[in-house]
């Protein structure tokens, strides 16, 4: 069967974006089925799909896969030029996409994905700001200055920090010029900007996910 990825709304949706980036540079087929959240049915659609009741989900011939990061991994295992090719950059892209993946709390709560969202600087907390500080500094750490991406060609570490580009851009968080013109290399490929023209014609509302 052709795998299925089921995902979130494409406005708001920070978790589904991440592997769909992925599957699309990965070449492999696939198709994608969006599941409006907070509707009145959304729970129940997702428990029918994982116990986690979460997007996305890669549905395939061999079982259904959860979790942003494992969907990217299943993907990498087809497909190893989704991570660098040498062995210690693959580590040093790993370990950014799992702080990504497991941290900056803060940020995500205070400065959440809406594609729809007109954009404006906001106030943020010290924490807030102590994770862009934080991001900036990883990106300075593995940037390998070998082309516009974090290791030179694009990886699923550049997947997991797209979300956070929209961020800095909608909210207008004042970068490092370096910063600023890897968030731009990020908005303007042209897989991103294909999810985020159909974010824009998006009808339905729901929270930040």
């Amino acid at each position: 069967m052709t795998p299925i990825l089921h995902i979130g709304n494409k406005r708001l949706s920070t978790w589904s974006l991440r592997p769909w980036l992925a599957l699309k540079k990965s070449g492999l087929a696939f198709e994608e089925h969006i599941i409006p959240l907070d509707q009145d049915d959304t729970r129940e659609r997702l428990l029918a799909l994982s116990p986690a009741a979460t997007v996305p989900v890669l549905e395939t011939a061999d079982g259904h896969i959860w979790d942003s990061l494992a969907i990217c991994e299943w993907a990498a295992e087809q497909v190893p030029a989704l991570w660098p090719e040498d062995r210690a950059l693959r580590a040093r892209a790993r370990s950014v996409t799992a702080s990504m993946h497991s941290g900056f709390s803060a940020l995500r709560n205070e400065l959440g994905m809406d594609l729809q969202k007109e954009k404006a600087a906001k106030d943020m907390s010290v924490a807030c700001w102590r994770d862009i500080e934080t991001v900036q500094a990883l990106w300075d750490h593995v940037k390998t200055g070998e082309g516009p991406f974090l290791f030179g060609e694009w990886s699923i570490a550049d997947a997991f920090f797209t979300p956070v580009a929209t961020r800095f851009d909608t909210f207008k968080v004042p970068l490092s010029t370096d910063a600023a013109a890897y968030v731009e290399t990020l908005l303007a490929d042209p897989v991103y900007k294909d999810w985020h023209a159909a974010a824009q014609l998006e009808t339905w509302d729901a929270p930040f996910h």
